[in-house]
């Protein structure tokens, strides 16, 4: 990916020289509720269709430059459209979105728990959907999008998200200590978990914890299990193909609790339409040339 400048937009010849991609955590803060921001600045790429693949986060971007094309939602009912500013709930298959070579802006990774609070919404209400920004956040989607047009590079661009996010964070009804302690427990065993095991572990019964689950996440227990497992596995790929090795398929399979190639195959295609070594060939080159600030965390795909 080359960096360029964002052209005839205000953040203009701030674009010279900044890193293609550039990602890090939001202010301490927030970080309860934003896992990372990312910005990302593509020019002179070849046309591609990408994939927004599933993970434990909800998405948010917000455009620099040209608007975001989704060719196909993650729900077929939902008609294809381009989006200044867009949120995205937690889904089970990808999204494509179209890339004329050139895309620049910044996506934050929103954790579910912290989707009423910045969204004014429990995570259950954007399952499966990508909407305009402008009708979850109503006016500060363009007022967002212009202070970022304003700012001069991507450190000061991250600033303006930390105070807007600190402001717009308020007090909601928070989800049952269950749910926040169920999903804590997902995340940290990489998806590595029985819905009975949860239930137990937090005194609820199986039915009760998937129906709250669901609401305040997204996705049913197991479901969202099998994505934590998919992101994990996913990221392990990535990290291979960004270092320049070759990523060994059955040994991701059992370092991210698959029973064999076979089983991280077939769900590789439910979750990114296409089997591993296809969305490898297809995406790897852009898990190079990325850059990652001093705050923590590992380097990520754009969008």
């Amino acid at each position: 990916m080359a960096t360029e400048e964002i052209g005839t937009t205000r953040a203009g010849a701030e674009g010279r020289g900044e890193p293609a991609y550039l990602r890090r955590r939001p202010a301490p803060a927030l970080r309860p509720l934003v896992a990372w921001y990312s910005g990302y600045r593509m020019a002179g790429t070849p046309g591609t269709v990408h994939r927004g693949l599933p993970s434990p986060y909800l998405t948010m971007i917000v455009t620099l430059d040209d608007p975001l094309v989704i060719a196909a939602h993650p729900d077929p009912h939902i008609p294809p459209g381009s989006y200044d500013t867009l949120v995205g709930g937690l889904h089970t298959t990808p999204a494509l979105i179209a890339n004329d070579g050139r895309q620049s802006g910044v996506q934050l990774a929103l954790t579910p728990l912290g989707a009423r609070a910045l969204l004014g919404t429990p995570a259950g209400e954007l399952s499966g959907l990508d909407v305009d920004g402008a009708d979850v956040l109503g006016p500060l989607a363009g007022e967002l999008r212009e202070r970022l047009l304003w700012a001069r590079g991507w450190e000061q661009r991250f600033a303006v998200l930390d105070t807007a996010l600190s402001r717009r964070a308020r007090l909601t009804r928070e989800q049952p200590a269950q749910v926040a302690r169920a999903w804590r427990r997902m995340l940290a065993s990489g998806g590595d978990v029985t819905v009975s095991g949860l239930a137990r572990e937090v005194g609820w019964s199986t039915r009760h914890l998937n129906g709250r689950f669901r609401e305040e996440i997204g996705l049913p227990p197991k479901e969202a299990a099998r994505v934590v497992r998919f992101d994990r596995v996913r990221r392990r790929l990535q990290s291979a193909a960004g270092s320049g090795s070759r990523p060994l398929l059955a040994d991701a399979a059992a370092a991210c609790g698959y029973y064999d190639q076979a089983h991280l195959a077939r769900e590789f295609g439910a979750f990114a339409g296409c089997s591993p070594s296809r969305w490898l060939a297809e995406e790897g080159g852009q898990f190079r040339n990325v850059q990652v600030t001093g705050h923590g965390g590992a380097a990520d795909s754009a969008i």
